[in-house]
């Protein structure tokens, strides 16, 4: 019998935590922009050692947080720090810490169109990946208001050829893969 690896019980991501500097402001573009569900404001926090403790920032900050929600993909809850030591800059994707979060669509160039009617600067042109394992995949990155960087992506005629790793990966059509 094979040795057990990993969290036991895993199921998925649950959620993903976004620090932004405006809570109202990520919350209309997750909503109207992005078309994520709004599903709760959880108000303002602050308590030294909790924020010492359990979180790891200085004790003298304080955050306001809720949580979207984008269709079948993971929740998102935002936070609104309040922190004398804040990094007010979103790191890169080539600095340590760097990410992106990216968005399945059924068609890109009107999900493209859609962000730049709503004033969004989106990174250069949508690119098509013709060969190797992510074969026949869509994608372009484009930057929250407040600069975080997010990606599109889609692949309406599948993944990979067959065989391919990337058709292991999650798909809104296929979740449970």
């Amino acid at each position: 019998m094979q040795a057990l690896t990993g969290l036991p019980g895993l199921r998925g991501a649950e959620h993903i935590g976004i620090t932004v500097p405006d809570f109202d402001a990520a919350i209309d573009f997750f909503v109207r922009v992005i078309g994520c569900e709004f599903v709760l404001d959880g108000g303002a926090y602050s308590d030294p050692d909790f924020m010492e403790r359990q979180i790891g920032v200085d004790r003298r900050s304080s955050f306001r947080w809720g949580f979207v929600r984008c269709k079948s993909g993971p929740n998102f809850e935002i936070f609104e720090y309040t922190a004398p030591d804040q990094v007010a800059s979103p790191p890169r994707n080539s600095d340590i810490g760097g990410h992106h979060i990216a968005f399945y669509v059924d068609d890109i160039d009107a999900a493209v169109a859609h962000l730049r009617r709503e004033g969004i600067k989106v990174l250069g042109d949508i690119q098509r990946i013709d060969s190797g394992p992510a074969q026949g995949s869509l994608w372009v990155y484009f930057l929250a208001p407040w600069e975080m960087q997010f990606e599109l992506v889609s692949y309406p005629s599948g993944k990979g050829t067959e065989g391919s790793p990337a058709r292991r990966l999650w798909h809104p059509a296929f979740p449970e893969r």
